[in-house]
């Protein structure tokens, strides 16, 4: 038996599900009435993590979007992980948005987790490892407790937990 667990808190994002969203978004949006005739276009760079939205007009973008987003919660994929760009004229009455698929908890955020876990006075342990937060403890039930504290909190990002371990 190990005298210690760990577990790491990620960001991540299912791009296959991303994928799926995009495409189902795709179907509702060409058998929508109210978006006939608005060349809306929507595509997935899954190279890039980025989506990007096209039509003849900033509403028939802005319906688009919401679309897009009514599938990624269906899909598990939380909102907080995208980083919508503000719609842009490309001339005339195109307009495209770009939509970025944040992964990843940058140095900023990984420190607000290790603060929060810190003041908590749960005797835990934490490491900030590139672009994950690993928690080490001697108790199964400390890693519990701080799973739900975390997930608990009110953070700007999604967080998934992984190698429970």
């Amino acid at each position: 038996m190990a005298s210690t667990f760990s577990f790491d808190f990620v960001s991540e994002i299912d791009l296959q599900e991303a994928d799926n969203a995009v495409n189902q978004a795709k179907k509702e949006i060409d058998h929508r009435y109210d978006l006939r005739g608005s060349n809306c276009d929507m595509e997935f760079e899954r190279n890039q993590q980025r989506i990007t939205i096209k039509a003849d007009g900033e509403h028939f973008v802005n319906a688009a979007r919401d679309i897009l987003i009514q599938k990624m919660i269906k899909r598990g994929i939380s909102v907080q992980a995208l980083d919508e760009d503000k719609p842009e004229m490309l001339g005339g009455v195109h307009v495209r948005q770009y939509i970025k698929l944040r992964s990843g908890i940058e140095k900023e955020q990984a420190k607000k987790i290790t603060s929060l876990i810190k003041d908590s006075k749960i005797k835990v342990t934490t490491q900030i490892m590139d672009e994950k937060v690993r928690v080490t403890g001697k108790s199964k039930d400390d890693l519990q407790h701080v799973i739900t504290l975390v997930k608990g909190a009110e953070l700007d990002f999604p967080v998934q937990t992984e190698n429970f371990r």
